[in-house]
């Protein structure tokens, strides 16, 4: 009798690991799938995005890779540090099919808006305005002005300077989609419908694996002094973009958390450049 208990206890907990790795390898594809155009595609049935927020900087990662790999590549083929910073940017776009890009400049266009009323209207509009173009011109060639700083460090490309070069990219895009969960967390909802009412609010635990991946990230990549500085200015505008939401439009929209995807990874990589 006691070995059937046994037996079935045994069983029991198997099945609930087995059910548990599910959930996170669902999470996992729901993260990519919805950040990412790349395998695998989101489904019917996925789980509460608020759940995924731990594996989004997964998907960050990947994208950076893709970018990373660009970059190196420009490296080694010797184009000018510009191009290679705006082809590594490029690709990272066409990665993600400029879902942040998007966002950010949908949360330029509603900000310069009078009233809070106007400025969800503003930023439902699919059409862009002149606030949300001349942000979205700014923005990518920071974008790709650090990433030609990052890579134009002198001398013959070597093991060091690439595996920088790469964990610069990778470590940035992560934190910056880390960075997202951080907007959801931190405010309600600015509409009953929508993405941002969709997703639901992390928990704690979400929201450390997060950004303890995105730090471990930074710190196995690069040296601590440049990681450390990379994620607390990362950190900075995505906190002043919580708080002007909070005061113009009363809590978060999908364009708000995408925003503040761009503005930290932006951040994050001018302050790698500056520093390596």
């Amino acid at each position: 009798m006691n070995e059937q208990k046994q037996a079935e206890t045994t069983d029991t907990s198997g099945r609930s690991q087995s059910s548990e790795k599910a959930s996170r390898l669902s999470e996992l594809a729901c993260a990519i799938g919805f950040l990412t155009r790349l395998p695998p595609a989101l489904r019917a049935g996925h789980p509460p995005l608020a759940r995924c927020v731990w594996a989004f900087p997964v998907a960050g990662a990947l994208v950076g890779g893709i970018g990373a790999l660009v970059a190196l590549a420009g490296v080694l083929l010797g184009l000018p540090a510009l191009a290679t910073g705006f082809l590594a940017v490029g690709s990272m776009i066409i990665a993600t099919g400029a879902l942040h890009e998007d966002g950010l400049s949908d949360t330029a266009d509603g900000m310069g808006a009078f009233t809070r009323e106007r400025a969800l209207e503003i930023m439902r509009d699919s059409r862009i305005g002149t606030y949300g173009a001349l942000t979205l011109i700014v923005m990518t060639g920071l974008r790709a002005s650090a990433i030609s700083g990052i890579v134009s460090v002198s001398g013959a490309p070597e093991a060091g300077r690439l595996i920088a070069i790469a964990g610069a990219l990778v470590a940035a895009a992560a934190l910056g989609r880390a960075s997202c969960g951080l907007v959801l967390a931190s405010l309600d909802p600015a509409r009953k419908d929508g993405l941002g009412a969709q997703c639901g609010r992390p928990g704690p635990a979400a929201l450390a694996v997060a950004f303890g991946f995105s730090a471990a990230l930074a710190f196995v990549f690069l040296p601590v002094g440049v990681a450390l500085c990379g994620i607390l200015a990362g950190l900075v505008p995505v906190l002043w973009l919580i708080r002007s939401a909070r005061r113009r439009l009363g809590g978060q929209t999908g364009d708000i958390v995408g925003a503040a995807s761009v503005l930290c990874e932006t951040t994050a990589l001018l302050a790698f450049a500056a520093l390596l």
